[in-house]
């Protein structure tokens, strides 16, 4: 059966468009993610639901992929620690060819249907964690070899694919098929596909930040303090929630260290003075 994801483009002759008329177009198949992704968020939701109590008995999110589908979830797991202030190991994301293939392919990785599983177990594992494979075309062997492998040992599984009845949907507990239809280049899935799935882990990742604590209101009262922006940014949290000047505000923060901390201290101790 032949791949969506791999489908004759809906456009010919791409070379003698003009740019505008390009963007235009690409703009226009932009437009269908969104939508595919709303179809699926029954089933993003039911797999936040399941990951988040996992989690809380200590259990960790590791997002497997190849190509572009391994760089997204190495993006997701790497923005999670600054944003949300949990330590480096909540969430893991693993790429065929390791570290090096961020940057640069690495030839045939992806066909290596047993290196997911010994890429997870470099970090240890446990039947608390959950394993998400990531691949437009449901069928990259290093994600349908670290599920199949995840599953066996009980971890939960899931998938992201852009392909209906893939072979990595069948092969997990939640599958989340987001169908968006040929590339605007054909087979070019760090398009369309890639939009998709970036969407998805953004849900997931943050709906079970979320739930997990890390937030309080709509604010992230608990990211990292790394540069000046986020200095700015918690001190006007701390003014918003305490009445405090700025400087009183920018005080408690650098000492106590986060914008929960430094709120609780002041409701806690000065808050009563």
């Amino acid at each position: 059966m032949k791949k969506i994801t791999e489908s004759s483009s809906s456009y010919e002759n791409l070379e003698q468009m003009s740019a505008h008329e390009l963007v235009e177009k690409i703009n226009a198949e932009d437009h269908k993610v969104a939508p595919a992704v709303k179809d699926k968020l029954e089933q993003i939701a039911a797999l936040v639901d399941e990951i988040v109590p996992r989690m809380r008995e200590g259990g960790r999110l590791i997002y497997i992929g190849a190509g572009t589908s391994g760089r997204l979830g190495i993006l997701d797991a790497s923005e999670c620690p600054p944003t949300y202030g949990v330590p480096h190991n909540w969430v893991i994301g693993l790429i065929a060819g390791g570290d090096a293939a961020i940057r640069k392919a690495v030839e045939h990785a992806e066909d290596d249907v047993e290196q997911a599983w010994k890429d997870i177990q470099a970090f240890g594992f446990s039947a608390k964690d959950t394993v998400i494979g990531i691949a437009a075309s449901g069928s990259t062997p290093y994600v349908l070899g670290g599920v199949k492998k995840a599953k066996e040992m009980g971890l939960l599984t899931a998938g992201i694919t852009c392909n209906p009845d893939s072979l990595l949907g069948q092969g997990v507990d939640y599958p989340i098929e987001v169908v968006v239809g040929p590339e605007f280049v054909t087979g070019s899935t760090r398009m369309k596909s890639g939009t998709a799935q970036k969407l998805v882990l953004n849900m997931i990742s943050t709906a079970v930040m979320i739930k997990l604590g890390r937030v309080k209101g709509n604010k992230m009262v608990d990211m990292q303090l790394s540069n000046e922006k986020l200095v700015d940014r918690g001190t006007k949290m701390i003014v918003e929630a305490t009445g405090v000047s700025y400087e009183q505000a920018k005080e408690l923060l650098l000492t106590q260290g986060s914008v929960r901390n430094a709120t609780e201290y002041y409701y806690k101790n000065e808050a009563k003075a």
